[in-house]
């Protein structure tokens, strides 16, 4: 270590001014350069702890940070503001437990003060305002969506109402980063409409930053009745049962072998049966009469006169008569009789049958089969037989639960093809992205080192430029050679040895080369 010192020492006497200068000025670059690097490597990673803020929001947060002592940043005209990554999430909840950012409107938080005196128009105006901000804050969560407004407007509370078909109708006003799926719309329709009582989805109205209406598509036509959902329902069952037949012939053919569509038919109409049926062979007793008559006959028979007529001696002769009348029997009559009476019943099924949309009237599909690969680079591949093919089309008919109706045959429901499939070309957007992002993940690993090699290629470019100022040696026995004598006297070539007056004839030309031999040559001496 002396000796390198003792060089660096030497070879700073050697060289001249503006060598020197510049030698200075080159480690002065090098070390700002490695220093600036140093800091910038120290420097925290800032990431976005909230964007798009209101004023009153962004002011909120910014006095909260600055009360804990965190380090941020605000950028975006003060609409945003970052904060090391390392403290992100936990600032964030800190921050949602004081309630920010309170965002554009308010929700619930409206009635945690207490308000006297306020009026019942007061209140269902503030309600009205909460129920608005909570579903904007709601929707705001949503992939895709970076802010949004909710408008309910509601039929006003009167005691005799005018006009009955007064309902309440909503706007939502939504940002979006790029383009809402009809399904995103479809659930904020959804999501708005079950928070207001009396609002239906067809009477919610969302539209972006650019001015169009997201929900014109999804609203229903009462003419049609509501084909939108028909079709999203179609669509479910026929991904449902292509999905069934390629997750089977998957595993057999290999994975993208098999490429199977299925088209359904689907009834979209609603109806109630009511069948009534008789049957005339089952005959039930329903009612049944019985009544029965009886008639008897008596017989009776009458005594003389009674009393003092009957007892004196010589009555008269119609008294006689009278008496021989009351002699003779009297006779009474009593008849029976019986009657029967059947009612019968004919047997008799009702059913009511109601039938809603949705039904599957029939089930087609088609399937393309790859070709089989060729088992040998030099051998072209054998195409599957017919009696292959068929059993393929077998298989996927008993996979979709298919019935042959009469006359109907298997490829009349089942298309069955073997083909080649075209090489996979993949789109040059996604190509250029993945090729994007690939180089940002790069550019992210190497900033982490970038401070490490600067330094490191600085250090080896000022170690080249010392070699560089470094002298070349010289042989002593050239230095006779190399400079003439004193006054005109030139040293012997062949002396080994050089005199004084050539070694300060040398020293004044040369010193720089001289001071290298002699190092040289002292050394070698000594060894």
């Amino acid at each position: 270590m002396k000796s390198f010192a003792q060089s660096l020492l030497d070879l700073w006497r050697q060289i001249g001014v503006s060598q020197r200068v510049s030698l200075i000025a080159s480690v002065l670059a090098v070390a700002l350069v490695v220093l600036g690097l140093v800091v910038w490597s120290r420097q925290p990673d800032y990431q976005l702890l909230y964007g798009r803020l209101s004023e009153k929001d962004a002011a909120a947060i910014i006095s909260s940070l600055q009360a804990q002592g965190v380090r941020h940043r605000v950028g975006q005209g003060g609409g945003s503001v970052y904060v090391p990554a390392d403290q992100v999430h936990r600032l964030r909840m800190e921050l949602a437990g004081k309630g920010l950012p309170g965002g554009d409107g308010v929700g619930f938080e409206i009635f945690d003060k207490g308000q006297f005196g306020l009026s019942d128009f007061v209140q269902r105006t503030n309600y009205n305002r909460a129920i608005q901000g909570e579903l904007a804050r709601t929707i705001s969560q949503l992939d895709g969506v970076s802010g949004a407004r909710v408008m309910i407007v509601q039929p006003e509370n009167r005691l005799l109402l005018t006009d009955q078909g007064v309902k309440p109708t909503a706007s939502v006003f939504v940002e979006v980063r790029n383009r809402l799926e009809p399904e995103a719309v479809n659930s904020i329709r959804h999501l708005v409409a079950n928070a207001v009582q009396g609002l239906v989805p067809d009477a919610v109205a969302v539209v972006d930053q650019r001015g169009r209406v997201l929900s014109a598509e999804l609203k229903e036509d009462p003419m049609l009745g509501s084909a939108s959902s028909l079709i999203r329902y179609r669509q479910q069952v026929e991904d449902y049962f292509a999905k069934k037949v390629e997750s089977m012939l998957s595993p057999v053919l290999g994975p993208g072998q098999a490429i199977v569509r299925v088209s359904a038919e689907i009834d979209n109409e609603a109806a109630v049966l009511t069948e009534e049926r008789f049957d005339p062979e089952s005959a039930v007793v329903r009612t049944q009469t019985n009544t029965e008559d009886t008639n008897t006959s008596t017989e009776e028979r009458k005594g003389g006169l009674t009393g003092v007529a009957a007892n004196t001696p010589g009555a008269p002769a119609d008294a006689a008569a009278a008496a021989a009348q009351n002699a003779r029997p009297s006779v009474t009559n009593a008849q029976n009789r019986k009657n029967q009476s059947i009612s019968y019943e004919i047997n008799r099924t009702t059913s009511n049958i109601r039938r809603n949309p949705g039904g599957i009237k029939s089930l087609s599909a088609a399937v393309f089969v790859a070709a089989r690969p060729a088992e040998a680079p030099d051998k072209p591949a054998a195409p599957r037989t017919p009696a292959e093919l068929e059993a393929l089309r077998r298989v996927v008919v008993n996979a979709l639960g298919l019935k042959l109706a009469p006359g109907q045959s298997l490829d009349d429901i089942v298309s069955l093809q073997e083909t080649a499939f075209q090489p996979a070309v993949i789109d040059e957007r996604i190509e250029a992205l993945a090729t994007e992002t690939r180089v940002q993940s790069w550019i992210e690993t190497a900033s982490r080192y970038v401070a490490v090699a600067v330094a490191l290629g600085a250090f080896l470019v000022f170690f080249r430029m010392l070699r560089r100022q470094r002298p070349e040696p010289v042989p002593v026995e050239l230095l006779n050679a190399a400079a003439p004598g004193r006054n005109g006297v030139r040293a012997n070539g062949n002396s080994a040895a050089p005199t004084p007056e050539l070694l300060n004839e040398l020293i004044r030309q040369k010193p720089a080369h001289v001071g290298t031999a002699l190092r040289d040559w002292v050394a070698a001496k000594s060894n």
